[in-house]
């Protein structure tokens, strides 16, 4: 719909509809793990920009954790390195760890706060080694077919501790963390770290109102490609066993369970594609994409 053949009455329709989620999350956290077609599409990614912009303009203090697997893929490929992935992560090297930090850490995360504040936001950016607020040890994956075997996937972290006083220091200076999901070990050491992963467990730090992840799909499918609009972690774990969930699904709905577990209120996975996703899903009664429920 376009805005000429929206009338004054509908636009007025709309924002009183918007009330009363204002006045139920203001002052609460959102975390928004930003990922898909909405970082790479021009027109999705001013839509999220002002999406974040308005829901800080109107009282909610935002946090934005961004991946970047396209662009990782990207450079990748430039320096004739092929990605590979196991359960989801991806296998990181001491070379491609140097492709990821400058990526994630440099190119994505401040192409992110540049977006936002062209918005008419104040966003600045992060990466788990500011402050140390992310510290992580190595990550070994257990083996599916042998639970005692253990696989190395290379300098991939395993999240020990998030401090959140640095974000809560930007958050009561009015700004917008983005965060780029890199950790750093008690040596100093980087740690890729799965984006959705790390949206959970700041979530969960901070006891956030929402976790939203955006992804390329309407959200959860079933073995039909149907949209399950609630899950439960009975038929999370169906899905994991009979494949319907796997690759990349599988991290985010680990991390969207746990944080469920944990205290975040409630967790949505959402179609990124879609425009105003966020407004969508916060600010009024149509929401879009799968909840995760605790229980």
């Amino acid at each position: 719909m376009s805005n000429r053949s929206i009338t004054p009455a509908n636009e007025a329709a709309i924002l009183a509809e918007a009330l009363p989620y204002i006045k139920r999350f203001h002052g609460k956290t959102i975390v928004v793990k930003y990922g898909g077609n909405a970082m790479t599409d021009d027109h999705l990614k001013q839509c999220f920009a002002r999406d974040v912009v308005l829901l800080k303009l109107v009282g909610m203090n935002v946090v934005v954790v961004h991946g970047g697997g396209p662009q990782i893929e990207s450079l990748l490929k430039r320096v004739g390195k092929k990605g590979r992935f196991v359960q989801g992560m991806r296998v990181t090297d001491a070379e491609t760890m140097e492709i990821v930090e400058m990526v994630l850490g440099g190119q994505v995360n401040k192409d992110v706060v540049n977006l936002i504040n062209q918005a008419g936001g104040k966003a600045v950016g992060l990466t788990g080694k500011d402050g140390s607020f992310i510290r992580a040890k190595k990550l070994l994956l257990a083996n599916q077919n042998d639970n005692e075997d253990l696989i190395d996937v290379g300098q991939v972290g395993d999240i020990t501790q998030i401090d959140p006083s640095l974000i809560g220091h930007l958050e009561a200076g009015g700004f917008i963390p983005v965060v780029a999901p890199i950790g750093v070990g008690k040596g100093g050491e980087t740690y890729n770290i799965n984006a959705d992963v790390v949206a959970g467990k700041i979530a969960e730090i901070l006891k956030a109102e929402k976790l939203v992840l955006l992804t390329n799909t309407p959200g959860v499918l079933d073995e039909t490609g149907r949209l399950i609009t609630g899950m439960t972690p009975k038929q999370i774990d169906d899905m994991v066993t009979d494949g319907t969930l796997s690759g990349g699904m599988l991290p985010k709905i680990s991390s969207a369970l746990d944080a469920a577990r944990n205290g975040v209120k409630s967790v949505h996975i959402i179609d990124g594609r879609v425009e105003h996703a966020l407004l969508l899903e916060i600010l009024t009664d149509h929401g879009v994409g799968t909840m995760i429920k605790s229980y």
